[in-house]
């Protein structure tokens, strides 16, 4: 099979495309014929050796596939061959075959592409166990959105919706603003041109956000910490930004607020189930077209550097894909 190498750490241009043996499916695990994988941040940092997690040389990029099952390992008893699913792998997904844990497999809805199954996943399983399972978003409550036409932040718009919050979107151009508009977005800010501290206030009756939803860091977290309600909830998702902040912890006495972190990712280990009740939660919204997944750009398997690099250098809005059949 074809699959995508990470042969050495350094950008995307030093991946390499080449014929690989097929994986086979240990016990409790499925193989997969992959027919799209999602491209996610995580997947940039990973190639250079600057994830949480640093796997041995050489490997392969993808975290999250859509396709069929083409194999069952030895007592997997809930799927059978031929199934439509989407499923997490941690690494393997760039290439024509993957194996996965049953356990973080999910039947897919028969309504749903494998593109968009492909960049489900973990951009909307992330923001819905971010917001649901750690921040505890209420129905009224206000969700201030950084980085709302990314991967992430757009999913955090719908699912913020979804639950009855009012959503304020922050991004870094017009066009991405528009983006988060079309997905539910109540009031939009500009952060290009000079902040956004004094708007959410206003948009908030002097309050603040009770929820910040934040993939960006730098210097878009230090100005949350002053625009926070009380008891407020900031969700550390990642930093996009480059820089990782660093919070004056007596800030959090003021107004009782929580610097709450999200690594999605270990829920497969330490508990999956949180996974999979969030999944099923989020297929009856798709269903019943409460989210609406936006994938903008698609890539073969064959440009999947220029996939990361345009996920890398923020030219991207939605969810990008890499089709491998």
């Amino acid at each position: 099979m074809k699959a995508i190498l990470c042969k050495e750490w350094g950008k995307p241009e030093t991946l390499v495309l080449e014929e690989v043996p097929d994986p086979e499916p240990e016990p409790g695990q499925v193989q997969i014929d992959i027919h799209a994988c999602g491209v996610n941040f995580a997947d940039t940092l990973i190639i250079q050796g600057l994830y949480q997690e640093k796997p041995a040389l050489p490997f392969t990029p993808g975290s999250e596939v859509a396709g069929t099952i083409s194999a069952l390992g030895e007592g997997v008893e809930n799927f059978q061959v031929g199934d439509r699913v989407a499923a997490l792998c941690s690494i393997g997904g760039m290439a024509e075959r993957a194996t996965a844990p049953a356990q973080s497999t999910m039947s897919m809805a028969d309504s749903m592409p494998y593109t968009v199954a492909a960049g489900f996943a973990v951009a909307y399983g992330t923001s819905h166990v971010a917001l649901e399972h750690r921040a505890n978003l209420q129905p009224g409550e206000t969700l201030l959105v950084h980085g709302a036409a990314g991967g992430v932040g757009l999913a955090a718009v719908e699912i913020g919706k979804a639950m009855g919050a009012t959503v304020i979107a922050t991004a870094s151009s017009q066009a991405k603003l528009d983006v988060a508009s079309a997905h539910g977005a109540d009031h939009l800010i500009n952060y290009s041109e000079g902040g956004f501290r004094e708007e959410v206030k206003s948009l908030t009756g002097g309050k603040g956000a009770d929820v910040i939803y934040d993939p960006v860091g730098g210097d878009v977290f230090d100005e949350s910490l002053r625009c926070i309600n009380w008891e407020g909830r900031i969700l550390v998702i990642g930093f996009a930004s480059g820089r990782i902040p660093k919070a004056p912890v007596n800030l959090t006495l003021v107004k009782n607020f929580s610097i709450v972190g999200i690594y999605w990712g270990a829920y497969a280990k330490r508990n999956p189930q949180v996974q999979l009740n969030s999944f099923a939660r989020l297929m009856e919204w798709y269903e019943k077209g409460a989210i609406r997944p936006y994938v903008s750009a698609t890539y073969s398997l064959d440009n999947a550097s220029k996939a990361l690099l345009d996920l890398m250098e923020r030219r991207s809005t939605g969810k990008v894909v890499v089709e491998t059949r």
